[in-house]
């Protein structure tokens, strides 16, 4: 029985009213199959209810991939025998149905997914193929398979819930990034979410592995397909590297005794570390599946990041004003301070379970003073205390209205900051216990910079 009539003979729930659910229904009506919606909070979606209890008589129910899976709802539809099918997977089963040829590329990691794919897609555009990136980036995987445009490749970013819910994808290649704290809260510890990201390899006929990363280079050890490395070193045989200013492939290129260039520094824009090492996981998967070596350099030349990683705000008497509110985590925070010499820290929010001890410990030589904020700063200031008693900590207190918070915080970072140093919003924690989103909290943090200080 092909997908499309399990469909139309099921009783389907979707579960779950977000993004994924959304584009889950707007599939399913557009083929004219009946279904309900069910979520923890009764409402509607988009005109459509919204139950919060569980129907009798639901024989298959469509997953969004932020549900944990011992989730007691979760555990009930399993006691009722019903099918559970999450998001990918029914994007794969419609993929063997509709597009059989297309080409599935998968990107995890911790930090960076979101410009990894987006810098694949502007390789892949530069290409001859039809191609979109989509996932946990935006365009959930399901409108992307069923599009009219019939795309033939797909840039797929992965998070650890959507590898944890899905068993049926097979990806021509996939990169994983780096393995650091996050999600835990959700995982439960570290060590199931870091087989949570490794799990994409047992689904991938080439892995791109991070060479600098030691959790991937530990944990991959036992994966017996195909591992190409890439890292920020001259590459061996079989890698891509870094040789000067040059990016190097030593991987696919004929003769692995050779090496062929598909990039310059200059290229990669910003290229501080992390996202070097972007653009070579970019690379890596357009090179595996036959985009030659010119065409990965104009994709990634003409790339532009996305506001909220690294944004220069401001750059007023020798003191420049970043926003990184994407660094939602230890790992990104890090790889952010990494990347300036002298920085007036601005962090804080939900810490997610994260620990802040590595964050700390490697990165204190760059913290001049820390601005801390939000429900979960005593984690970061407990830890700076201990690692890096020479760091001044500022404490902004808790204020409902999130404009005036973000405007004290600018206000203490013009005080404190001197020439030479980097005012850096990277909070190494989500944002929703006072702000909608990390993209509202960067968006408030470049308006009051540029209302209180230009």
């Amino acid at each position: 029985m092909s997908i499309l009539e399990e469909l139309r003979k099921s009783k389907i729930l979707i579960v779950g009213a977000g993004t994924t659910g959304k584009s889950l229904s707007h599939f399913l009506i557009r083929e004219k199959i009946e279904f309900q919606i069910f979520d923890e909070k009764t409402g509607d979606l988009e005109g459509l209810p919204v139950l919060n209890e569980i129907p009798d008589g639901i024989s298959l129910a469509l997953i969004s991939p932020g549900w944990k899976t011992d989730h007691k709802d979760i555990i009930k539809l399993r006691d009722m025998g019903v099918r559970l099918l999450s998001e990918l997977d029914l994007a794969w089963l419609l993929k063997a149905e509709l597009a059989p040829d297309q080409i599935w590329l998968g990107v995890t990691g911790t930090n960076g997914k979101t410009t990894t794919v987006q810098m694949l897609e502007s390789i892949l555009n530069k290409s001859t193929f039809r191609a979109i990136s989509c996932g946990n980036v935006g365009l959930p995987v399901v409108e992307a398979v069923t599009s009219s445009e019939k795309f033939e490749v797909l840039a797929i970013e992965l998070s650890s819930f959507q590898i944890e819910w899905s068993n049926l994808p097979k990806y021509e290649a996939g990169a994983i990034l780096n393995i650091a704290d996050d999600h835990i809260d959700w995982h439960g510890d570290f060590n199931n979410y870091a087989n949570a990201k490794l799990k994409l390899l047992n689904s991938t006929k080439i892995s791109l592995l991070n060479l600098g990363d030691p959790e991937i280079s530990i944990r991959s050890t036992a994966y017996l397909g195909k591992k190409v490395f890439f890292g920020l070193s001259t590459p061996a045989p079989g890698e891509l590297g870094l040789v000067e200013e040059l990016l190097v492939d030593r991987a696919f290129v004929t003769n692995p005794n050779q090496a062929e260039t598909f990039a310059e520094l200059k290229d990669i824009q910003p290229s501080v570390p992390h996202n070097v090492s972007n653009a070579m996981a970019a690379a890596g998967l357009a090179l595996a599946i036959g985009i030659p070596h010119p065409v990965v350099q104009e994709g990634l030349r003409e790339f532009q990041i996305d506001h909220h990683r690294l944004e220069l705000v401001l750059s007023l008497n020798g003191i420049d004003w970043v926003n990184d509110s994407k660094a939602t985590n230890p790992h990104a925070a890090k790889a952010a301070l990494s990347s300036y010499l002298s920085n007036i820290w601005i962090a804080g929010g939900l810490a997610k379970g994260a620990r802040m001890t590595d964050l700390i410990s490697k990165a204190a030589s760059k913290i001049k003073a820390a601005i801390l904020i939000g429900t979960d700063r005593e984690l970061i200031a407990e830890e700076l205390e201990r690692l890096a008693p020479q760091v001044k900590i500022h404490r902004i207190d808790l204020i409902s209205n999130s404009e005036e918070l973000m405007n004290q915080v600018v206000l203490k970072a013009l005080e404190i900051a001197e020439k030479g140093d980097t005012v850096l919003l990277a909070p190494a924690c989500a944002s929703m216990d006072q702000f909608r989103s990390y993209a509202h909290r960067g968006e408030l943090f470049t308006n009051s910079v540029k209302k209180l200080v230009k």
